[in-house]
């Protein structure tokens, strides 16, 4: 198994790297997932704070409520920026973006040679 930790979870570990490992087409996949489940919390955290139903933000964002039930779903895969903004500007809320850089494993360390 690799050394690289990405999860807390030791069984988490196992499993990604026994199910996606170093394939980057499956790394890819996975990563866009995490995307979208982490656009789904954003929606349903900020729409429950607000205190509203699906149907009173669906209202205000100017759609129905089954799409709001859609984008809070953690398997939807069709969150756009966008929509996302709209709801958040609904809510009082401004969206921040953000990019982090990706974790590479890191290079074995070659010994340096003293020069005489």
């Amino acid at each position: 198994m690799d050394t690289k930790k990405r999860f807390q979870s030791e069984a988490l570990q196992v499993v990604y790297e026994k199910i996606i490992g170093d394939d980057p087409r499956r790394q890819a996949d996975f990563e866009q997932e995490v995307v979208n489940v982490e656009a789904a919390q954003l929606i349903y955290d900020m729409r429950t704070k607000a205190g509203l139903s699906q149907r009173e933000l669906a209202k205000r964002v100017g759609t129905t409520a089954s799409a709001i039930c859609r984008l809070e779903a953690a398997d939807y895969e069709g969150h756009t920026l966008a929509m996302v903004r709209r709801i958040a500007a609904a809510l009082n809320r401004r969206l921040e973006l953000r990019a982090v850089p990706i974790k590479t494993p890191a290079k074995p360390r070659t010994a340096v040679k003293a020069q005489r």
